[in-house]
């Protein structure tokens, strides 16, 4: 699964850019992105109009047909195998298509009562998409609640000694093809498959990630690799 990333500032500005999406955002670097709460996204325009938008969905999917808002913090996660099986993400899959953008994310792997943080980015540190799907939820009082999940896929090596899952990533130039309106179900399940180990890399953090409550640079701390971080270990991969 993924339920936590980071992004940096620059690094979106740049994917609005090569979306054409005009005006630069405001928004501050988020180191510890988490779920239940508002995250810049990127979408079609509505069908009267061209080109993309960027928009903030609450991250916790909300299917349309739900009889009231869901408790917690919604379906955070969509299994990339079962997008056109489950009512949940069917439609959303065919018509409400969405791009997250990414520096990196974290991980963590458990280790009896310890959980130990990884990062994980690109090789070279450029920023990436996460596929993700959204969904427009109407309350009994007619209000309008826009959400959305970060689709996931089987791990590759790099991800295996730490999780069973990662997230459907997608490098800058696949995100135009993951928003056409026209593509196939089959163009889009090709673009899921398991991202490339070897264009990316990983490492161990300080605990300081664990909580949601912070969000500032040193989450991104690796772990000193003498273990003085409450005793942890670099895991070998």
């Amino acid at each position: 699964m993924c339920c936590r990333y980071v992004i940096q500032k620059e690094h979106l500005n740049k994917m609005l850019e090569r979306l054409g999406v005009r005006g630069m955002s405001e928004l501050a670097t988020r180191y510890n992105v988490a779920p239940g709460t508002k995250i810049p996204a990127v979408r079609k325009k509505p069908l009267a109009e061209t080109g993309y938008e960027l928009t903030a969905l609450r991250w916790g999917l909300v299917p349309t047909w739900s009889k009231e808002d869901a408790p917690g913090t919604g379906l955070v996660n969509a299994r990339a195998e079962s997008l056109e099986a489950k009512p949940s993400f069917r439609e959303a899959f065919r018509a409400r298509r969405c791009l997250i953008p990414a520096s990196g994310f974290y991980e963590w792997k458990v280790a009896g009562r310890a959980r130990l943080p990884w990062l994980f980015q690109l090789a070279d540190e450029e920023p990436f998409f996460l596929a993700g799907l959204w969904e427009a939820w109407m309350s009994p009082d007619g209000g309008q609640l826009e959400t959305c999940a970060v689709i996931t896929t089987e791990p590759n090596h790099l991800m295996k000694p730490i999780h069973h899952r990662m997230p459907a990533m997608l490098p800058l130039e696949a995100g135009e093809a993951w928003l056409d309106p026209e593509a196939w179900s089959e163009e889009l399940r090709d673009l899921l498959t398991m991202f490339p180990a070897e264009r990316m890399k990983t490492r161990p953090l300080s605990s300081r990630v664990n909580s949601a409550a912070n969000d500032d640079a040193a989450c991104l701390q690796s772990l000193d690799t003498d273990g003085a971080d409450g005793g942890q270990q670099t895991l070998a991969l």
